[in-house]
């Protein structure tokens, strides 16, 4: 669960990419301006699978398919079908309780930076009036602007100044994100302010047996109600906010934009989109994702014959299903899997079923992959994750 320092090298594995997208200047700086058109250079080869992925589809049952085993074969059709994934997800991970109308952002204190502002807040993320720690950064001018939430373990790393620069450079996306004309809301693990002292997983666990809820849905609604705080200031073009996370957070990023269809586009950050065994960082099966069971428990770990599957990812897997009809919700908000060692190319096989949806509903290029050697985003991955959300986020896009 927690982010494995693979490798920060700075020498990107891309398995699609030709060789003259590292020509483009990656190290413009952050208030000069760049065109769509330079953005899109950037991106578009991303959007095609290798020659080797390309059309192959995998075992994944299509998303297209009702449950009834009729096809989705036009736009009415997938609104259908799509009322009928979501309702299904909600039922497998616990539906949600109302979300807040109004969700309050205290500021706890506001610092000046150089070249925008820094507030510290509490943001209330349920009736009850829970909150999530944050730190909110405003760049200077009137707006409306752009907007991202950022969900991490906490919120520092997020925003530069987690312990030992951890971060810096390769995923302080709020930092990076405002210097670039964006409102960031960087958040941590709900229930921290209310129970100090816990960590991330017995923070998710407690919250996952206190509700009775897969804790990826709890993430989720976490982030809609801060969607709805971020939207509701008059700072923010609430058209236009996106979600970036890596790995947990990439998790995080990953069910809140599937679940949230407000969430413009979104980032996912290696977080492992499909379910695999073979490799323990894509943990699905841990009680603080999908394997929360009320009446069982398990150490953490692969599951073995020793150390079985449960809650609801012994269900998916027993039943032969995955995340892939999950992804299918994004469509047509376009999503950026930054691979790493959890979703290297071969994850295309997954994603051309969303690529299948967005061609249904008469979009191309709205889902693209990238890929490193490591699990931490490198200077170039950055790169092309904040490009991305640049693109897709402010004025002037296709």
């Amino acid at each position: 669960m927690k982010v494995q320092p693979h490798s920060f090298g700075r020498q990107l594995w891309f398995g699609l990419v030709l060789s003259g997208i590292l020509n483009v200047s990656w190290n413009l700086p952050a208030d000069e301006p760049t065109s769509h058109a330079v953005l899109w250079q950037r991106l578009e080869k991303f959007t095609q699978p290798p020659a080797e992925f390309a059309g192959q589809v995998g075992s994944y049952r299509s998303p297209l398919k009702f449950a009834d085993g009729s096809l989705a074969k036009s736009s009415d059709d997938w609104s259908r079908r799509r009322k009928e994934i979501l309702a299904t997800w909600h039922k497998r991970l616990g539906a949600w309780p109302p979300l807040v109308e109004r969700p309050t952002m205290k500021r706890l204190e506001t610092v000046e930076k150089d070249g925008f502002v820094q507030h510290h807040v509490h943001v209330q993320i349920s009736p009850e009036g829970k909150l999530a720690d944050g730190y909110l950064l405003v760049p200077p001018g009137k707006g409306p602007f752009p907007a991202v939430l950022v969900p991490f373990y906490e919120p520092l790393t997020s925003i530069g100044e987690g312990p030992q620069g951890k971060g810096r450079g390769t995923h302080d996306y709020g930092l990076q994100l405002v210097k670039r004309g964006f409102v960031t809301l960087s958040i941590g693990t709900p229930g921290s302010v209310e129970k100090i002292g816990l960590d991330t997983r017995q923070l998710l666990v407690e919250a996952g047996t206190e509700q009775r809820r897969q804790p990826l849905t709890l993430l989720a609604y976490t982030s809609a109600n801060c969607h709805t705080a971020l939207a509701q200031m008059p700072e923010v073009d609430p058209q236009r906010i996106g979600i970036i996370g890596l790995s947990y957070g990439g998790k995080w990023s990953m069910f809140s934009s599937c679940l949230y269809d407000k969430f413009a586009c979104a980032v996912w950050s290696d977080p492992g989109i499909v379910f695999n065994e073979k490799n323990a960082n894509v943990n699905y099966w841990e009680p603080w994702y999908l394997g929360y069971d009320s009446t069982a428990k398990r150490k953490p770990g692969v599951p073995s014959a020793e150390n079985p599957r449960t809650g609801l990812y012994k269900e998916l897997v027993d039943a032969g299903e995955d995340l892939v009809d999950f992804h299918a919700l994004m469509a047509p908000r376009p999503v950026l899997v930054s691979g790493g060692t959890e979703d290297p190319p071969r994850n295309w096989t997954a994603l051309n079923h969303l690529v299948a949806v967005n061609d249904l509903l008469g979009h191309k290029q709205r889902v693209a992959l990238t890929a490193r050697s490591g699990h931490i985003p490198t200077a170039e991955a950055l790169e092309l994750e904040l490009a991305f959300l640049e693109y897709w986020l402010k004025p002037g896009v296709r």
